[in-house]
Order: structure tokens, then sequence, then C-alpha cells
């Protein structure tokens, strides 16, 4: 079963005793709370670490007009970027700068510019590690706001310190799994070429 923004938020008002909602337009404090909060938490929990869930590749589309220094190109930035992670050519990893809504590097016409950046995916396409972590903090928040307790969003602060923690190393191994190539080392120590090291005896 997926949850929608208002089961997300239906979850962390339930942790505060607080009366659960069905939409952000309704005439009580719950769903203006929500409101007002909601969409602000998210992106900011979306952009604290780059998450894989929430990483996309887009092809730049390349602009007429060109900076006005230190850059010899323009491409437009991809319309549902939260943060820009990595610029590549040719899978090389390149310089670049945002400016406003715009993309500066050094590439040129015929170049394949590709951009991995942070978007906001569908609340249906959380991870539960995430999910978890985005309720807690959601928790924390309203039980200030509405519940007026600062020790239950105390509480709640740490379950989510907690949580995303968690959330972080599980959302790590969503990758394939780095490890040093042991095999050139050994191979290298076994036809003598790694050398010795000579002490240095001082007179």
């Amino acid at each position: 079963m997926t949850d929608s923004k208002f089961d997300i938020c239906n979850q962390a008002l339930v942790l505060v005793g607080a009366n659960t909602i069905n939409s952000f337009s309704e005439n009580t404090t719950e769903s203006k709370v929500c409101n007002q909060l909601y969409n602000m938490t998210l992106e900011t929990m979306l952009t604290r670490c780059r998450w894989r869930f929430s990483t996309k590749q887009q092809q730049l589309s390349r602009k007429t007009d060109k900076p006005l220094g230190r850059f010899s190109s323009a491409y437009s930035l991809p319309s549902d970027a939260l943060v820009m992670n990595t610029i590549t050519v040719s899978d090389n990893v390149i310089q670049y700068d945002r400016y406003n809504d715009q993309i500066f590097c050094d590439a040129t016409s015929t170049d394949v510019v590709i951009a991995d950046y942070t978007f906001q995916p569908s609340e249906a396409d959380f991870p539960p590690y995430f999910k978890s972590a985005l309720v807690f903090e959601l928790a924390s928040l309203f039980s200030g706001a509405i519940a007026r307790n600062d020790s239950l969003s105390l509480l709640y602060q740490r379950k989510a310190q907690g949580q995303l923690s968690i959330a972080k190393s599980q959302d790590s191994q969503a990758q394939t799994t780095r490890r040093a190539d042991v095999d050139r080392f050994r191979n290298r120590r076994n036809s003598g070429s790694l050398g010795t090291v000579k002490a240095k005896v001082s007179s």
C-alpha cells in the first residue's frame, strides 16, 4: 500500500495526539499547519544529503546566449532540480557553476552534457526508511505547532535523527559496492615490484 502526503502527515499527527486530515484546505489547525510545513520539511530532508532514490539523470539543453565570463557555454537547469550533484561529458566529470536557472560550463556545442541531480519524487516512491524519518521529523514540528509540547517535540526530533542515520545507511546500499582492487596489489607483491623500504640512519 502506497502512502500519499496526507497519509504521511496523518501518521505524524497521530503520534502527537492530533486529529487527522483529508486535505490541506480544511478549516482546521491540523490542516493549516500541515499545509505550511509539509512541503518545506520534505524539501529540506531531500536536500540534506544525496539520496539515491531521489537522484536522476537528464541531458541538458544548450542555450544560445553565452555566459559573460569564466565559462564558454550555458545550459538550462532541469525544471525539477532541487540540487545539482554532478555534470559529465562522455562520462567524465567537468567543472560547472549554477547561475539562477542555468548551468555554466566549458562544454562544446557537440558535447552531450548530462546532469545528475536531486529531485522530488512522488510519495508513492519514498522508500520505507525515508518515510519513517519524514514522519518523525513532522511529528517533532507538529508537537510544537499543534500539541504545544516541547518535550514531545524533542523526543521526536531525536527519533528523526536516529532514523535519518539508518536511512542514510540503507540508501547508500542502492549502488554497486565499491571495493579495493586487491588482486592488483597481490600480483605486484608476488612479482616483487613493490620493492623494499630502507630505513634512513642518521649519523
